[in-house]
């Protein structure tokens, strides 16, 4: 018996031979599907992607993760190992932004709204300001005031295992939201916010209907 984290149990996995002594080694159809570069075949999959989130890891280690979504094609691919991806009007946290400061790593998963295989790309991640660059990016004729440079250093594409699990595109499977809590109820109850939560859920709707771009 052991005990991880304060939960008791069985046995904790410890080392890559303890966990390929349960999982065996993949076969070379997995792992040798990995590349360094935007190849065609990638490029069409990011063309056609409208949502990715982006993996960055902050200055205590501690990793954060941030959803990205525009019209599909958002990221271009500048460089078959460089690519460009729109900063658009959010919360101004800027949590992944300040993480690259001291580590550049970045990790980005590509998703097509119902296709159910995924591209991972990882690399370093860099801001720019640049005024050709955000004309390219723009939308709705407001062009990105920041750009994230990714210079690719890793991509695979990714097997629809887990989004036929999760029933992810299968709409009659859905959660209908009414046990979900909203984002600002917790906004209220994490911040310790002394603002009514109407008035909070009214901001919330406003900034979602006029901040997008």
């Amino acid at each position: 018996m052991d005990t991880v984290f304060g939960w008791k149990v069985d046995h904790q996995i410890r080392s890559s031979d303890g966990l390929r002594k349960i999982v065996p080694s993949p076969s070379h159809w997995v792992s040798g599907k990995v590349t360094d570069r935007i190849d065609p075949l990638a490029e069409r999959f990011i063309a056609a992607a409208s949502l990715a989130f982006i993996s960055s890891c902050r200055s205590d280690g501690i990793l954060d993760m941030t959803p990205r979504g525009d019209p599909a094609g958002f990221v271009h691919v500048l460089e078959d190992r460089l690519l460009a991806i729109p900063d658009r009007p959010g919360n101004k946290r800027m949590d992944t932004f300040e993480n690259l400061f001291s580590n550049p790593n970045v990790g980005l998963i590509f998703i097509i709204p119902g296709h159910r295989d995924t591209l991972r790309v990882s690399g370093k991640g860099a801001i720019v300001q640049d005024a050709e660059l955000g004309q390219r990016l723009a939308v709705n004729g407001r062009p990105a005031q920041l750009v994230l440079l990714v210079r690719v250093e890793r991509v695979l594409c990714h097997c629809s295992k887990a989004f036929i699990r999760g029933k992810v595109w299968e709409a009659e499977d859905w959660n209908d939201g009414s046990d979900v809590p909203s984002l600002a109820e917790m906004m209220v109850a994490h911040g310790a916010m002394t603002e009514p939560l109407e008035e909070v859920e009214a901001g919330v709707a406003e900034d979602r209907e006029t901040r997008l771009y």
